[in-house]
């Protein structure tokens, strides 16, 4: 039997049909959510949420000059920037955008703080804006402290400087070189007078770059500024103006913070085992002290750094076999050449002249590469 041949679509269902498709694209449209307008806070320490997990804050302290940021969907730029202060002194602000917690304010949805041992990994990325005419660093805060605290100075500060522009300097002094994420950097360790700060410095401008936010705290840790019990409170980026800075931007930030553990000495990672013996000979105002780091785990250091705090009113000089980071307070001692090795079950020494004030007492705990040794 022939078959019919087919039909032609009457025009009446094309237009059904066509009315049906816009219908559905306009009920999509009326659905989808507005893009985020942009927010313009100029309150001494307002602040907002972006992409629903990051706080931008305006953060202005150090004057009564105003200051406003306007929030975007993936950053923040500073649209005023009034006044100056001089440049051998502290910044007037930090507008910055941050994950974690900032004296109560914490981001929605953050896991911080977190116990660095917990933390496998913490990549964020980050792009800057840069102007001209004004006096200011382009700094990404690293924040830790013993405590899981969400208010308050924590107690070590980790700063990269990104960007300075102008005759200002990181807090303390220059104490070497240091290789982090694959990019060379000046260090600098000193007090501010509440807290530790570790400053990474760039020998010239970054513009952005990805990293893993766990290579400058391991640094710190190595050094002596933090331990692996301790917690990471909050990651931040902005900057810190001396003088003007209107136009300055972060163009977009990204953070996050994977747990598991893996670092040094936490889960899934070797521990180093230890033992210290800090032998002294105290007189009046001045010791020595000989300092014996024993390695008591089954695999050989092919480096190591000593973390210990002086008393206060304790003053550390001339070292022999070991050079020290820091004088008083928080202090590293790294080996030289010929004793940069500890073999397993072996030993290094190395000591250093000091002054003190008051009572003397031992430093109470050491940490090597970061782990926690015993005493002998």
């Amino acid at each position: 039997m022939r078959s019919l041949p087919h039909r032609p679509r009457p025009v009446r269902g094309l237009f059904a049909a066509l009315l049906s498709a816009f219908a559905a694209l306009a009920a999509l449209l009326v659905a989808a959510p507005p893009a985020q307008a942009d927010t313009t806070i100029c309150e001494q320490y307002g602040s907002t949420v972006i992409q629903g997990r990051y706080v931008v804050q305006n953060n202005r302290w150090g004057t009564s000059a105003p200051q406003c940021v306007t929030a975007t969907d993936t950053g923040f730029r500073l649209t005023q920037a009034d006044g100056s202060v001089p440049t051998n002194g502290a910044p007037k602000s930090y507008p910055s955008v941050f994950n974690g917690c900032h004296y109560t304010n914490c981001s929605p949805g953050t896991n911080l703080p977190a116990q660095l041992s917990t933390i496998s990994s913490a990549p964020s990325s980050i792009s800057y804006g840069y102007v001209s005419g004004a006096v200011y660093n382009a700094s990404y805060d690293i924040w830790l402290d013993p405590t899981p605290r969400t208010d308050g100075v924590n107690r070590t500060e980790i700063m990269i400087w990104f960007n300075r522009v102008g005759s200002i300097q990181p807090i303390g002094s220059p104490v070497g070189n240091a290789t982090v994420g694959g990019r060379t950097w000046q260090v600098w360790t000193g007090s501010n007078g509440s807290n530790d700060v570790i400053s990474f410095v760039a020998p010239s401008a970054i513009s952005s770059w990805s990293f893993d936010v766990m290579d400058f705290v391991d640094q710190a840790v190595a050094r002596g500024l933090a331990q692996n019990n301790w917690y990471l409170t909050s990651v931040q980026a902005g900057f810190e103006p001396w003088q003007n800075g209107a136009g300055l931007a972060v163009n977009s930030f990204s953070s996050a913070v994977n747990l598991g553990g893996g670092g040094p000495g936490g889960p899934g990672g070797p521990a180093t085992a230890c033992q210290v013996t800090y032998a002294t000979n105290v007189w009046q105002g001045g010791y020595t002290a000989d300092v014996t780091v024993k390695n008591t785990g089954t695999t050989a250091l092919n480096s190591w750094q000593l973390g210990f705090t002086l008393p206060s009113g304790q003053r550390a000089t001339s070292p022999w076999n070991a050079t020290l980071s820091g004088s008083s307070g928080a202090v590293t001692a790294s080996p030289v050449a010929h004793n940069a090795q500890i073999a397993a079950g072996g030993s290094q020494t190395f000591g250093f002249q000091g002054t003190y004030s008051g009572t003397f007492a031992k430093p109470g705990t050491f940490t090597l590469n970061g782990t926690a040794c015993t005493s002998a």
